[in-house]
């Protein structure tokens, strides 16, 4: 294709590059296995910006065309899971009513008492990565050092709103997001559910409503109920997140106090919000003077090293309250999470001292060591490419064994799959027939308080893709089989 085949004035000029592209896959002129021209040869060839050319080849990637191999490239690929339809779009309702969101303690609770139940062969329902997917030995360095530097730091106060040093970092770190913050301006948490927690009794009191995205993080229901306010669902694509023009609608009918989003790989769905989207967001919740509240954990996760903005980068009113934790990106076991809150923050420090106080000392400085050094980059560039390889097989391996029917949409990061099988006689039958052969996973339900997605399976990909996993997908594919309606 010629400079003069591409439109300048089209308004996706990305996907008549990919088009192009597809149609000599299609040919045969390029054949799997084949290696695109770079992003960079694809600017020069066209004449076209990096950006338009990294969008045409994610694009072919996202239908399965191509495949990210890490320093290599683009390569043509022509996978087992482009059988499978993508996941369902919401329908728009013509109007969104407010849900008490009473009962997911119940669900919740349900599922916990259920998985306890029985003996675990493969955990999937999980939202996190492996012991091996993150820096172990480096971190105990690390921490040990701080220990020999510091060693009064066990029997030391530490400042109740985070370690100063630890603080800074994190601000440092915000800038590739687009946030411009001081330490100041952020307070350390007991991981991002206290973050949550924390934004939403600063915004809200009993009774108030929120909106929420649907389907839900379970552990957001949970704290929605537990303060006593009310929920609105807001349908949410897999492919770009939520619909800001039902969250529109829904702020015209609704006394909205508040609205809570993840912006980038959505938990369960994995989607990112474009940033047009984002930016639209902002400027809606502004205008209806909302508080916005992103959960913006997995940020960090995508499969290239682009960075993706936050909401609060686009934040000019102090309207935008951005909670983040490391609880998936370096360590499990630390749960240190932050909050930053916009024209809320004093009020947001007032609580976290009154509710839990200072965090771990020790944890923060190791964290502060580990993440102000080059070693914490490289650890990111190998979690983003383990993660991208385990979902990939996770995809393949649906694609391979589930019955027709069965869609997903596969996200550019995180670990999470959210699957969306077809129409089932009993899908709460099939949760439990995998428990009583050892496999959890994440049902649909505990996902809202409506039965929108009793067909549906969160499937956690952070764990190694090893030939037991396989047989665990395997029999849950005729697990959902013999429930076919």
């Amino acid at each position: 294709m010629t400079t003069a085949a591409l439109d300048s004035h089209a308004p996706l000029l990305y996907l008549q590059l990919a088009e192009h592209y597809l149609g000599a896959i299609g040919s045969g002129a390029l054949k799997p296995g084949d290696r695109m021209p770079s992003v960079r040869a694809l600017t020069r060839l066209h004449q076209v910006s990096l950006s338009t050319a990294l969008q045409a080849c994610r694009h072919l990637e996202e239908k399965g065309w191509l495949e990210a191999r890490p320093r290599s490239g683009y390569f043509v690929c022509r996978p087992r899971r482009l059988a499978l339809e993508p996941s369902s779009e919401p329908v728009l309702p013509a109007r969104i009513d407010a849900a008490q969101f009473l009962g997911i303690h119940e669900r919740v609770s349900d599922f916990l008492s259920r998985c306890e139940q029985h003996a675990l062969r493969l955990n999937l329902a999980q939202a996190f990565g492996s012991s091996d997917a993150y820096p172990a030995e480096a971190l105990r360095t690390t921490a040990t050092r701080a220990l020999r530097l510091q060693p009064d730091v066990l029997v030391s106060p530490t400042p109740w709103h985070g370690e100063p040093g630890f603080r800074a970092v994190l601000a440092r770190r915000a800038l590739e997001a687009g946030m411009r913050l001081t330490a100041d301006d952020v307070v350390v948490t007991h991981g991002c559910t206290e973050a949550m927690n924390l934004a939403l009794r600063a915004v809200t009191q009993s009774g108030d409503t929120v909106a929420v995205e649907s389907p839900c993080y379970f552990g957001l229901l949970q704290i929605v109920q537990s303060l006593g306010l009310r929920s609105i669902e807001i349908p949410t694509s897999p492919q770009t997140g939520i619909s800001v023009e039902a969250l529109e609608l829904a702020l015209q009918t609704q006394p909205i106090k508040a609205v809570v989003v993840i912006p980038n790989f959505q938990n369960p769905l994995g989607s990112v919000m474009p940033d047009a989207n984002k930016q639209a967001l902002v400027a809606l919740c502004a205008q209806y003077d909302v508080a916005l509240i992103e959960d913006d954990t997995y940020a960090a996760l995508g499969d290239d090293d682009q960075p993706l903005r936050a909401l609060k980068s686009w934040d000019e009113e102090g309207g935008v309250i951005h909670c983040a934790s490391l609880h998936k990106t370096l360590a499990p076991g630390m749960r240190l999470g932050w909050i930053s809150g916009g024209r809320w923050h004093a009020r947001i420090k007032m609580f976290k001292y009154a509710q839990s106080r200072q965090n771990d000392a020790l944890l923060q400085l190791t964290a502060r060591e580990f993440m102000a050094s080059p070693a914490y980059d490289r650890h990111l560039a190998r979690l983003r490419r383990l993660l991208r390889e385990r979902r990939t097989a996770v995809a393949e391996a649906i694609a391979t064994h589930f019955p027709p029917g069965t869609r997903l949409a596969l996200p550019h990061g995180g670990m999470l799959i959210w699957v969306q099988l077809p129409p089932l006689r009993d899908a709460r039958a099939m949760f439990e027939t995998a428990l009583r052969e050892g496999v959890r996973v994440a049902p649909g339900w505990i996902f809202s308080n409506s039965d929108r997605y009793d067909n549906y399976v969160r499937l956690n990909c952070g764990i190694p893709f090893t030939p037991e996993f396989e047989a665990g997908i395997r029999r849950l594919a005729e697990i959902v089989r013999a429930e076919l309606a």
